[in-house]
């Protein structure tokens, strides 16, 4: 709220001067009813009391006029100051969402998350703009209109207030009862978000299926439960109005009879009892509404305990090292006995153990195993996507810790096994991973290098080419070898190619590979690959186990020596031979 707080106030100070406008009017007619009109219909007719008469009349426009100018007033500034910090709680919260650390997006379903930067950051909007300012709106009348009370009669005073406690102790109540609510309502409202997240972004797995009965059915049951909580919520909401409406009603009708009384005994003039029985309206009815506020600021603070447990949560980027960023990456890397184990791993297993190694720059380096073997995992370590828990990697000789995040990350481009592209443009996904202007001669010798520029023009709009959400539009060799072009147009000191070529044709990753072998040359590459033929030429290849690497060397090195890589190699050679026997059958048959 820095920059805001004295909007805030002002739209406080401005319900001040608004319920004054308020309680004189009543004081108004008050003096109106003694000193003119009892007057008038007693057959007092003169010149001064019709100026009296005019001037009260003007006095309550003018009252009035304050009334709802400075009522205006309030409901502007505070509407105001809601959506401005509102926006920028927004801003703050998608930016420190994408700071936080991997393991925390691990454990975290991203349903839950846009849940809370939407449905519960919209309920901290209508706090700050309703509920709020409407608390201070209701304590400003109250001690207002009671202080005005006060000084028409104190016994009519007192009397006013007798069930107020009461009223306050039951909204209390049901405060309590309405928070535990509205907080399992939103954290189911959040279960079905994550569930229809999950079925709009895996569709076509759906209907691939033909699941969509079943998930159907989820999906009911998550709602069938967000209903029943949901109702649970209203029937505590229905079980408070009648009650405090009751109170309140008879609290009022208590004090016109009372108030009544007095004025037939003489006790108050007609004027004060007019006066008061205005008053007391919105001195009771504000009280009622406070009860209403205090149940309905439980939903926003419950929305607010939830975004604040994101904020609150550690950014990776607050972690930024000691080494100066101007220091220039050659690629160097060398692994000492590093462990690594996921914090949400419950195996209690390490992913990754004692892994020793060491290449120079610009050397390639392979990794080869069965699935689950540790490859990937050992690769996000070079980013820092997560931090070892034992041992000691050090790049150019300085300790990975010692680099910050984004530093170490800008120098290092990466191909993931499953390629993510955004819902944009051909070019703006090829250039997504570079802060500086590109040329279009760029972009297009990139695409060339990836095998990709021949695909392209073939598109109506060729670069400005629009791709659907995750690249859908396009097929897994395409979304690959966009990938690959958005990471050489990054121009990175490391390259990491997760599997990079696991959706292409034998053709294109024959092409690709020619392409990658002249723009990895001088840069410290990792190759996680699965058939023999892509890692073949690494200057140090790694055979991963459960975590543990049991072979190192190069091919002519690995070939000779009994262990996985050989048995890997002679069955991708016997399935090729096989191949190649069935085409050659094939053809001669045909013929």
């Amino acid at each position: 709220m820095a920059g805001y707080k004295l909007v805030y106030i002002s739209a406080g100070i401005s319900l001040t001067f608004a319920a004054l406008a308020r309680s004189g009017t009543y004081l108004l007619v008050r003096f109106l009813t003694d000193n003119v009109l009892i007057d008038l219909a007693s057959g007092d007719v003169t010149a001064d009391k019709y100026q009296l008469l005019a001037l009260c009349a003007v006095g309550l426009v003018a009252l009035a006029a304050v009334m709802g100018g400075f009522t205006y007033l309030a409901g502007r500034l505070a509407a105001y100051t809601a959506e401005n910090v509102i926006r920028r709680l927004r801003n703050y919260l998608f930016d420190h969402i994408q700071k936080l650390p991997f393991p925390y997006h691990d454990k975290t379903k991203t349903g839950e998350l846009i849940q809370r930067s939407t449905s519960d950051v919209d309920a901290l909007r209508r706090f700050l703009n309703d509920q709020a300012i409407g608390v201070v709106r209701i304590l400003v009348l109250f001690f207002v209109n009671f202080f005005v009370i006060l000084q028409l009669n104190v016994q009519l005073a007192l009397f006013s207030i007798i069930l107020i406690p009461i009223i306050f102790v039951i909204s209390i109540f049901f405060f309590r009862k309405v928070t535990k609510a509205y907080d399992a309502y939103q954290k189911q409202d959040a279960v079905l978000s994550t569930t229809l997240q999950e079925n709009l972004t895996g569709v076509r797995v759906v209907k691939a299926f033909a699941r969509q009965t079943f998930e159907q059915d989820k999906f009911n049951t998550d709602n069938w439960e967000k209903y029943l909580r949901g109702r649970r919520l209203l029937l505590m909401h229905s079980g408070y109005w009648p009650i405090s409406d009751i109170l309140s009603g008879i609290q009022m009708l208590a004090g016109f009879v009372f108030a009544a009384l007095m004025a037939i005994d003489g006790t108050i003039s007609v004027g004060t009892y007019l006066a008061y029985a205005g008053l007391v309206v919105w001195l009771i009815w504000p009280i009622r509404n406070l009860g209403r506020l205090i149940v309905q600021t439980s939903t926003g603070l419950v929305s607010y305990s939830r975004v604040r447990d994101i904020i609150e949560e550690h950014q990776e980027e607050l972690d930024v090292g000691s080494t100066p960023v101007t220091s220039v990456i050659s690629g160097a890397i060398q692994f000492e006995h590093v462990d690594f184990q996921y914090e949400n791993d419950e195996s209690n297993e390490s992913t990754l153990s004692d892994i020793t190694f060491s290449c120079q720059a610009g050397q390639v380096v392979a990794l080869l195993g069965t699935t689950g073997s540790g490859k990937t995992s050992l690769v996000n370590l070079l980013p820092r996507f997560y931090d070892y828990t034992a041992g000691s990697i050090t790049v150019d000789g300085i300790e990975l810790r010692e680099y910050p995040r984004h530093y170490i990350r800008r120098q290092i481009g990466i191909v993931e096994q499953e390629p993510f592209l955004f819902s944009r443009t051909i070019r703006e996904n090829i250039t997504y991973g570079v802060n500086r202007s590109v040329s279009d001669d760029e972009v297009v010798s990139t695409a060339k290098s990836a095998a990709i520029h021949d695909v392209i023009t073939t598109f109506p709009n060729g670069y400005d080419t629009l791709i659907g959400e995750r690249g859908v539009t396009l097929s897994g060799g395409q979304k690959q070898r966009l990938a690959i072009a958005r990471t050489l147009l990054k121009d990175p000191r490391i390259l990491i190619l997760d599997d990079a070529t696991s959706s292409v044709d034998a053709e294109t990753e024959v092409a690709i590979r020619m392409a990658l072998r002249s723009l990895m040359r001088g840069r410290t590459s990792f190759i996680i690959a699965h058939r023999i033929q892509s890692v073949m030429d690494a200057d140090l290849i790694l055979v991963l186990s459960k975590g543990r690497i049991v072979q190192r060397g190069q091919h002519s090195e690995l070939i000779i020596q009994d262990g996985i890589y050989r048995k890997i190699y002679d069955i991708q050679t016997r399935i090729e031979n096989e191949l190649e026997a069935d085409i050659v059958v094939a053809s001669t048959t045909s013929t």
